[in-house]
């Protein structure tokens, strides 16, 4: 039977289903990462969390696993290469295989041009940019064996857009977007897709310096369309879609998760009939 054939005899939760399947989600201890590995381990993936701080980690599995739901977790730096490459082997060595890498983690450092360091700048690329490359060519080595894999880069909604103070971030992101495109290109052949989700302003720890003043955040609210803040378990749905058989001929796509931010302009005006 052929790979439409069977897809189309899916029903529509199997289509979305996870299970079976194992993912690797870096900075999973919280935030975003956190949400959305929840989100894949509740669709039945076994999920392996990633980050620096494996006290962190260690209590999001506990919390995944309290959920019915399966967890792993693999610590290590992803500013370190040596630590970056030997991550797949591990977790293929423990679970059998890699079929989604979430690649989430990042670093967002604020500085005015001329007060900017090039170690800030350096900093913000390894973490945001090399590392996704590294740990998706890594990836890639067994998804394209199995013939089959997903690869989901989690950019911003300056991906597509600039925004001042942050030349580095809004670099990064822009490249993440054009490295999604080149995997998608090259692996697509392979049976495995990559595509990127596109957050825009949702109610995190990374977002408290504006969420917990009331000025800054009236401003920022006021340029969304839906006139709110997500909240990490919004992005629930992005995840498992790209990471299912119902995201099979999706390739090379961003998907803007932003609640009207990057490709809408919107004014703090009442509208009247």
């Amino acid at each position: 039977m052929s790979t439409v054939e069977t897809q189309q005899t899916k029903s529509v939760s199997e289509l979305f289903s996870l299970r079976g399947k194992v993912a690797l989600v870096s900075g999973a201890s919280r935030g975003l990462g956190r949400a959305m590995a929840g989100a894949l381990a509740g669709a039945g993936a076994r999920v392996v969390l990633a980050a620096r701080d494996e006290r962190l980690l260690q209590q999001a599995v506990r919390e995944i696993r309290e959920t019915g739901a399966e967890a792993d977790l693999e610590a290590f730096d992803l500013t370190n290469e040596d630590a970056v490459i030997a991550a797949v082997p591990k977790i293929i060595a423990r679970h059998g295989r890699l079929d989604i890498l979430l690649n989430n983690a990042a670093l967002c450092i604020w500085s005015g041009l001329f007060d900017a360091s090039l170690d800030a700048w350096k900093r913000t690329i390894d973490v945001n940019l090399t590392a996704v490359y590294l740990l998706s060519r890594e990836a890639a080595r067994p998804m394209v064996a199995q013939r089959a894999g997903r690869i989901i880069n989690i950019g911003s909604y300056v991906s597509v857009i600039g925004r001042e103070r942050l030349q580095a971030y809004v670099a990064s992101k822009h490249g993440l977007v054009g490295l999604t495109k080149s995997l998608a290109g090259e692996l697509g052949r392979h049976g495995v897709t990559c595509n990127a989700i596109a957050p825009g302003f949702f109610l995190t720890q990374m977002a408290e310096p504006v969420t917990q003043n009331p000025e800054r955040m009236k401003i920022f609210t006021d340029a969304i369309a839906m006139g709110r803040w997500g909240r990490p378990e919004e992005l629930a749905g992005a995840a498992i879609f790209l990471a299912s058989d119902a995201a099979s001929y999706v390739n090379g796509h961003t998907l803007h998760v932003d609640g009207g931010v990057a490709e809408v302009l919107s004014l703090p005006v009442t509208v009247s009939s």
